[in-house]
């Protein structure tokens, strides 16, 4: 999946595949999360919020998604 790169203290960069509703996430430590089942309203909030890390822990991290520790 690809991913774009992102101004945040915790996330180095996100992707998201609307067709699947699965989020990727790369944190600055390299390790890298694919979330199921997100919707596409969740991924374009995050991409617009000005914390990138407080809205993934509030409405990514929090809400319960399952997911997959890829890397």
């Amino acid at each position: 999946m690809d991913r774009i790169s992102v101004e945040s203290s915790s996330l180095a960069s996100v992707g998201y595949e609307p067709d699947t509703s699965k989020l990727e996430v790369e944190f600055n430590t390299g390790e890298v999360y694919q979330y199921s089942g997100v919707p596409t309203n969740v991924y374009d909030g995050l991409m617009a919020a000005p914390s990138k890390g407080k809205y993934f822990d509030r409405y990514v991290k929090k809400a319960g998604y399952e997911y997959d520790h890829v890397s």
